[in-house]
């Protein structure tokens, strides 16, 4: 059977049986999603690269150690580590973010629909991301976290109580708190998000 359509759990068996194949299909597998994620966080791709790799070596270890239960999803567990990391990386430099010019471009705009724009239309779909962007950044930090992954890395609300290590409740409850900041800051502003 082709690797690619094996399970992560099989592929995991078959890393511990000592198949670094397994290993590699399942860091192909989840390296966009863990990468995905750090960058919302770090705003750096640089930086993102670094803990990426940081977050699979930390993950090869803890396996080796035994350190996986496997009720866990491996997914979730990546990006739990992942988080951690971030936030070790955070605490390292005393300061929760890094401005730089990467983190309006390519991602974001990048899609058929902006293709197809014509000047005036890019300005304006530009010019509403970076408010909306700037309106999340301003939010506590607990609630701009859960807003990023649920509307940028596209987590559902499980995984994202499973990697923040709060209950569904609370990531909820962060989530509602963060559409009503925004909302009120929307209009405090009288911003118009439409393009």
């Amino acid at each position: 059977m082709n690797a690619n359509n094996r399970s992560d759990q099989e592929l995991l068996s078959e890393f511990k049986e000592g198949s670094n194949a397994a290993m590699e299909v399942l860091i192909k597998r989840h390296e966009r999603r863990v990468y995905t994620y750090i960058l919302l966080m770090v705003h750096n791709s640089h930086l993102a690269d670094d803990l990426m790799q940081e977050t699979f070596v930390k993950a090869i270890k803890s396996l080796r150690g035994g350190k996986y239960s496997e009720s866990n999803r491996f997914q979730s567990w990546l990006l739990r580590i992942a988080h951690n990391l971030v936030i070790d990386y955070f605490r390292q430099k005393s300061h929760y973010r890094e401005v730089s010019n990467e983190e309006y471009g390519v991602d974001l705009l990048n899609t058929p629909r902006f293709s197809e724009m014509n000047a005036e239309q890019r300005m304006v779909y530009e010019r509403v991301i970076a408010e909306i962007r700037m309106m999340v950044d301003g939010l506590p930090p607990s609630q701009r976290e859960v807003v990023m992954l649920r509307y940028y890395a596209d987590l559902s609300f499980k995984e994202i109580a499973d990697i923040t290590n709060v209950s569904i409740n609370t990531a909820l409850g962060r989530m509602r708190y963060a559409l009503i900041n925004l909302k009120k800051v929307v209009k405090e502003k009288n911003l118009c998000l439409e393009y």
